[in-house]
């Protein structure tokens, strides 16, 4: 999926996280349903942060970041056909150190994101795996109130609460963090559709394993 001004979609983001739309509550009110919005939290003074999300040895020769929309066919199709073997073979045995950065196309893809972190780090890949595997299910209807019930199912199947996960997708501050952040990563390095990699500082499109796998031999090799 590519997209053609990154810091306007930021931007539009960022401008509808202060509308509160990316709450399931704001959804139902900007729906027209009978339902009332849920009640704002109150402000932070204190920027939320965001945790960079890793797999594999910190000292790991090779980094290796991805970065990746909840709502890209072309990033559910990397993560159910590479990314497997690239985990079994080169994060796994110690050769790279994995970085995972979301990119937000739209407020499901950021509601993806808040519910995949609402669990902390310890379950963090577990519910990626899920919102991959499943991805065509929960945003099949279209529907803001349809998919967020959709996603707080997958994070209850990973053990989070129901109270939580409503606390984590009304978070606003965090929402606002999360889409500073992935604005401030993805302009500097450059990214311009997903999934990107950047492997030991220089940046690849989508590849298939056999590519990944000679780039990062050669890496692995110097």
């Amino acid at each position: 999926m590519a997209f053609t001004t990154l810091k306007a979609a930021a931007t539009a983001l960022l401008l509808a996280a202060s509308a509160m739309s990316f709450a399931p509550g704001a959804a139902l009110a900007q729906s027209g349903t009978d339902t009332p919005a849920q009640t704002p939290a109150p402000t932070q003074t204190q920027t939320p942060q965001v945790v960079e999300m890793t797999l594999g040895q910190t000292e790991a020769p090779v980094e290796v970041i991805e970065y990746a929309s909840f709502t890209c066919p072309h990033c559910q199709r990397f993560h159910a056909e590479v990314f497997d073997d690239l985990k079994k073979d080169y994060i796994d045995t110690g050769k790279i150190r994995f970085v995972y950065r979301e990119v937000y196309f739209d407020r499901y893809g950021l509601w993806a994101g808040m519910v995949a972190r609402c669990g902390g780090p310890e379950k963090y890949f577990g519910i990626v795996d899920m919102i991959y595997d499943t991805q065509k299910q929960w945003l099949q209807s279209g529907e803001p109130v349809e998919i967020s019930n959709s996603l707080k199912r997958l994070g209850r199947t990973a053990g989070i609460p129901e109270d939580k996960l409503s606390a984590c997708l009304k978070d606003e501050a965090k929402a606002k963090a999360m889409v500073a952040t992935y604005q401030q990563n993805a302009t500097a390095d450059g990214i311009d559709s997903t999934p990107s990699f950047v492997i030991d500082g220089t940046k690849y499109n989508n590849m298939a394993y056999a590519d990944f796998k000679e780039i990062l031999d050669a890496q692995l090799a110097k």
